[in-house]
C-alpha cells in the first residue's frame, strides 16, 4: 500500500470527520477512482487506524511479548526493550515531519500540547502507556518519543523467579518481609524493574488491608482486592490546577491506609512519606532512583534538604521510618535482577548508611554482614 494513497484516504476521512471503518474507507477509495479487494481494504483500514488512533508504525512494537519500552530517536532509529536491554528495530519513519506529527497526535490524545512553545510532554495515554516527547529545538537531532508500556498482567513472586529476577530463597525472604510489615524502599536505575517488583510485593499484602497508592503517573497495578490510587496533576495552560505528590500524600493519610505507597520518591514529598511511615503507618513502600543501595540515604538526604529540613533531621526520619532497601539492577545479559537487600543502620554521628544483608557473590545473592539485623526485624511476625 503506497504512502501517498494512505495519506490521501486519511485526508478524506479527516475532512469528513469519519471513522476508518471498512465501508467508509471503501467509499474514500472510490472517490479516489480506485476499487480494491476486501483483503486490501482491510489492510488499509488497519494501517489507517494505526495512523489515526494508534501509534502508527510503532503500534506492532507495543504488542511484542515482554516489551517494556519503545524509543524513537528521530526518523531512522527506533529501539525496543523486551527485557534484555535496548535493541534496534527495522522500523523507520519516512521523515522527521512524520515523527513530529505522531508525537503531537499522541500528546493530543493525552490532552496535552506539543509545539515550539511547549516542546516537551510527559503524560499517560488512554491505553495506560506512559508517553514522553521532545521536539526541536530542545531535541537537537529531531523529535524524540519514549513509550513505557505497563505490565499487561500482575506478576507473582513465582513469575519473578521464572524470569530470573530472584531465586526461591530471595522470594521467601521478600514474602516474610511483607508479612512482617517492614518499610521498604525499592531502588535502582531507570528501567531496572522497580515498579514491577513493587507491584508484585503489594500483591502479597493480606486481603483485609487497604493499600493507598500515590503516583505522579499511574503505573502500579497490584493484584489486590483493596487498592486506592491517586495521581498528581500538572498545571493547565493557564498555569493553575496543580496537585502535587506532597498534596496527595497528605490526603492519603486521611484515608485510613494500612499501607501507604509512593510510586516514586523524587521531590520534597519524601518528608511527608517518611513522617507518615514514622507515625503508625507500618509497611509503607516506595521507589527511588539510585545507582546503588548505599547511595539511597544520600539520595533521600538530598531530597529532604530540598524541603528545607536539615541533614540530621532527615537522617533521623530515615532511620525511624525505613527498614530495608531492595536494590535492582541488570546482570551481564541485560536481565533485570534483585542485586542486593540492605538494612539501614545509624553510625556514631547519627547518620544512616545502608549495610548489605544479601549481596551479589559470583552472580548469586549471598548472606552478608547485616543478615542478623534483618532476622531480628523479621521476628515481628
Amino acid at each position: 500500500m503506497s504512502t501517498s494513497l494512505l495519506e490521501r484516504v486519511r485526508t478524506r476521512l479527516v475532512e469528513l470527520d469519519s471513522d476508518a471503518t471498512p465501508a467508509r474507507v471503501a467509499a474514500a477509495l472510490r472517490a479516489e477512482g480506485l476499487v480494491l479487494g476486501d483483503a486490501a481494504v482491510l489492510d488499509l483500514v488497519r494501517s489507517l487506524r494505526q495512523e489515526l488512533i494508534g501509534a502508527g508504525p510503532l503500534e506492532p512494537l507495543l504488542h511484542l511479548p515482554g516489551v517494556t519500552d519503545v524509543i524513537v530517536n528521530g526518523a531512522s532509529a527506533v529501539w525496543v526493550d523486551c527485557g534484555a536491554g535496548l535493541e534496534r528495530t527495522d522500523v523507520t519513519f519516512d521523515s522527521e515531519a512524520d515523527v513530529r506529527r505522531l508525537a503531537q497526535r499522541l500528546a493530543g490524545s493525552a490532552g496535552r500540547r506539543l509545539d515550539d512553545a511547549a516542546p516537551f510532554v510527559d503524560a499517560r495515554l488512554p491505553n495506560g502507556v506512559r508517553l514522553h516527547c521532545a521536539v526541536p529545538p530542545i531535541a537537537v537531532e529531531g523529535t524524540l518519543i519514549s513509550l513505557r508500556i505497563p505490565n499487561r498482567a500482575a506478576f507473582t513472586l513465582d513469575d519473578l523467579v521464572a524470569r530470573g529476577t530472584i531465586d526461591e530463597s530471595v522470594a521467601d525472604l521478600l514474602r516474610r518481609m511483607m508479612l512482617a510489615r517492614l518499610a521498604i524502599i525499592i531502588s535502582g536505575g531507570t528501567g531496572s524493574g522497580k515498579t514491577t517488583v513493587l507491584s508484585t510485593l503489594l500483591g502479597l499484602v493480606p486481603s483485609d488491608e487497604r493499600i493507598v497508592i500515590v503516583e505522579d503517573s499511574t503505573e502500579l497495578a497490584p493484584d489486590h482486592p483493596h487498592v486506592v490510587r491517586m495521581q498528581a496533576r500538572t498545571p493547565n495552560v493557564e498555569g493553575s490546577g496543580t496537585v502535587t505528590l506532597r498534596d496527595l500524600v497528605r490526603q492519603a493519610l486521611r484515608m485510613r491506609p494500612d499501607r501507604l505507597v509512593l510510586g516514586e520518591v523524587r521531590g520534597v514529598e519524601v518528608i511527608d512519606l517518611l513522617a507518615a511511615m514514622n507515625t503508625g503507618h507500618e509497611g509503607g513502600m516506595g521507589t527511588v532512583h539510585a545507582n546503588s543501595a548505599t547511595d539511597v540515604p544520600s539520595r533521600l538526604e538530598a531530597l529532604g534538604l530540598m524541603a528545607g529540613i536539615d541533614r540530621h533531621a532527615v537522617h533521623a526520619l530515615i532511620a525511624a521510618a525505613v527498614d530495608v532497601i531492595v536494590h535492582l539492577g541488570r546482570d551481564g545479559d541485560g536481565r533485570r535482577i534483585v542485586s542486593g537487600i540492605h538494612v539501614l543502620v545509624r553510625d556514631d554521628e547519627g547518620f544512616v548508611r545502608a549495610v548489605p544483608a544479601l549481596a551479589l557473590d559470583g552472580g548469586r545473592l549471598a548472606v552478608a554482614d547485616a543478615m542478623s539485623t534483618l532476622d531480628v526485624m523479621l521476628m515481628r511476625t
